[in-house]
């Protein structure tokens, strides 16, 4: 039987016993259960006014100091496929990202996270930031930056619009009548998104669409909405689509059960030439029927 999720914090007394020492005495864990949690992100040390993540039981401790275990089995047995790097320009690079691989962690691990991912793979060892993100089950491409310049260079081209992501979709229903691009311009959470669709390919036996969508505006769940609101909604959706035709294609097609939304291009400025680059997903990576 698991153990249920429970938190357990102390205060450093004696400074001769390590992290995983002081909380194997405080919880049922052992010493090597703790060290392995270590390493997944859910040990924190805090120190006067600075908290963070503890992953070495090497690290000396001090009297004062305070330890924060956020215990819980199923997030930390948690796995995924690993990301792929497509570019390495040092200063950031360029990964395809899995389903189910999450660009946010929490108190309760960080372990299946890309840029805990990017940080713990890449040669030469880097921090990894976070400058963009796509949803737990969209796959495709992600900017990471390495640097705390290259990190707010990049932040602030997502947020002044001066970077491009094209995404492909399946969706349920015939689109192939579109003989020019459409624009949906349906508000999301009270506030304007435009997305442009065009029809790539129609499946006349599994009744389903494949797309591409440039967007102009990044509001959550933008493009899930908006295929949603049109009636073509796209597959594998399970918070804005038709779990009933899903059903039926997952009898047909069980690998199509995940959500088909993917970022294929990816472009923004090079902050260290003012160059635009620009990514493409390899059509190997790229969704099909």
């Amino acid at each position: 039987m698991s153990m249920s999720p429970f938190e357990s914090h102390l205060v450093v007394t004696d400074s001769r016993h390590s992290a995983a020492e002081l909380l194997a005495f405080e919880t049922k864990l052992s010493v090597g259960a703790l060290k392995q949690a270590m390493q997944k992100g859910c040990v924190w040390h805090t120190r006067k006014k600075h908290t963070q993540r503890l992953r070495r039981n090497k690290k000396a401790l001090h009297a004062g100091d305070e330890l924060h275990l956020y215990y819980n089995e199923d997030v930390l047995q948690a796995t995924t496929d690993d990301a792929v790097l497509m570019a390495d320009e040092q200063q950031f690079s360029v990964w395809y990202k899995p389903y189910g691989m999450l660009c946010q962690g929490s108190k309760w691990s960080d372990h299946t996270t890309i840029n805990r991912f990017a940080q713990t793979t890449l040669t030469p060892q880097r921090p990894a930031f976070i400058v963009h993100r796509l949803d737990r089950a969209t796959t495709g491409l992600m900017v990471l930056a390495h640097s705390k310049t290259a990190a707010r260079e990049l932040s602030a081209a997502f947020e002044k619009r001066q970077t491009r992501k094209t995404y492909q979709a399946i969706v349920h229903g015939d689109l192939s009548s579109l003989s020019e691009p459409l624009t949906i311009n349906t508000e999301v959470n009270n506030k304007s998104a435009i997305s442009h669709v065009t029809c790539l390919e129609f499946n006349a036996e599994l009744q389903l669409s494949k797309i591409e969508i440039a967007i102009e505006t990044g509001r959550k769940h933008q493009i899930r909405i908006h295929m949603a609101s049109m009636q073509h909604p796209i597959v594998g959706d399970r918070l804005h689509g038709n779990t009933e035709l899903d059903a039926r294609l997952q009898a047909k097609q069980d690998r199509l059960c995940d959500l088909q939304l993917q970022a294929v291009t990816l472009s923004f400025p090079d902050h260290r030439t003012g160059n635009q680059l620009s990514y493409q997903l390899p059509e190997s990576f790229r969704l099909t029927f």
